[in-house]
């Protein structure tokens, strides 16, 4: 199985909209600045949506617990060192915190969708 890479964005931008409402949540009292951390959260998604999209369905079979946990573990401790790098004052533990609540919720959301982005054209 396989991304087609023209549903890439409309993933992306589910992503989007599922991640980003919980790491400016999380995120909020090391970053006052709610625009310039929702900016943040999205190019940390920037950082990582695309690898776990077309290079680990490249590595992998997707779908399987070896897929599953080479790529969000990948984009959780990416995700977590951008908002320790970017954000002054987030520790590691709070950064892993949204980013894997985040990516949890964002999983979630792509099984509920799932059948219509995952589907392999015939």
């Amino acid at each position: 199985m396989f991304f087609p890479v023209e549903d890439w964005f409309e993933a992306f931008v589910l992503t989007l909209v599922v991640e980003t409402p919980i790491v400016v949540l999380v995120l909020r009292r090391a970053e006052p600045g709610l625009a310039r951390l929702a900016l943040i959260a999205v190019f940390a998604n920037l950082a990582t949506h695309p690898a776990v999209w077309f290079v680990f369905t490249q590595l992998f079979l997707v779908g399987t617990a070896e897929y599953v946990l080479v790529a969000e573990a990948w984009a959780i401790a990416v995700e977590a060192a951008f908002f320790v790098v970017v954000i002054r004052g987030v520790g590691a533990r709070r950064a892993v915190t949204a980013s894997l609540l985040a990516n949890g919720a964002s999983i979630l959301a792509g099984l509920l969708v799932g059948s219509q982005l995952l589907e392999v054209p015939v």
